[in-house]
């Protein structure tokens, strides 16, 4: 004999249908963004070569500086230029390697495995990108003399892009994880991404890097972010799968040997 659905079996069912169809929908939206960082740098390392590209990076740096007396000043006043050195240092290796140790230690010290390993290999995946195409390319950086900060190594993709998109949208998107509301998943990304815009933007500003240069480094960067949530997410589903402890949460035998015991 068949018993029918009740009213509380259906809104389960759905809920779960609409929880799958939520988690594929940004499992799809990860490759995108992989796939379409992927196809921008490629049109930007072949555009900066060109006429049109050179002509564009150009045009923005004599954009930011309109004073034929002092090229190395930066449009805006003096306080301006004071605040855009202070903000692109949040991009630079010696801050976010202090800001993802203290993260990485309060993963650990919360026993999230996954995320912390996630995020190590994340900056040092970040890190060796930039210097091995930094190398490949050779790119020169602009004018030192319309450098407001001191530069090193090759221009072509801005490391300080790459690696604060890395960091920040990898940091936003693990914490999107420890709160059920949308509200707050929404401005947990949003402050991630306005991270990476501000440091990109203010690497232009003050002349450190060509425009094209901070536009490959959030290319790349955004798309070795979404590569490693992938990575979490395979884990997730295997994990699932398997019934074994990999991801940050303790595996389901574990959460019904808890409850089991909570009951005796």
């Amino acid at each position: 004999m068949t018993q029918s659905l009740t009213l509380a079996d259906i809104r389960s069912i759905l809920i779960r249908v609409l929880t799958v169809a939520r988690t594929e929908i940004a499992a799809l939206a990860a490759l995108f963004v992989v796939a379409a960082g992927v196809l921008t740098f490629v049109e930007l390392a072949d555009d900066m070569t060109e006429a049109d590209g050179i002509a564009f990076d150009n045009h923005i740096l004599a954009l930011m500086r309109p004073y034929a007396d002092d090229p190395g000043r930066p449009w805006g006043p003096w306080w301006l230029k004071e605040a855009a050195a202070d903000l692109t240092s949040l991009g630079g290796i010696s801050v976010l390697g202090l800001f993802a140790l203290i993260v990485i230690v309060f993963l650990l010290s919360q026993r999230k495995w996954l995320s912390s390993l996630l995020l190590v290999v994340g900056l040092a995946g970040g890190v060796a990108l930039s210097e091995g195409l930094k190398a490949v390319f050779e790119r020169a950086r602009p004018p030192a003399a319309m450098q407001a900060v001191e530069t090193i190594n090759a221009s072509f993709p801005s490391g300080h892009a790459l690696l604060s998109t890395v960091f920040y949208l990898t940091v936003a998107v693990m914490l999107t994880r420890a709160f059920p509301r949308e509200r707050f998943k929404v401005f947990v990304l949003g402050v991630g991404i306005l991270m990476a815009l501000l440091v990109g933007l203010t690497r232009i500003y003050l002349g450190a890097h060509w425009a094209t240069d901070v536009f490959a480094g959030w290319a790349v960067g955004a798309a070795w972010a979404m590569a490693l949530w992938l990575v979490a997410y395979g884990v997730a589903r295997w994990q699932k799968r398997r019934r074994a402890p990999l991801q940050d949460e303790p595996s389901p035998i574990e959460v019904e040997t808890t409850i089991a015991a909570t009951k005796v």
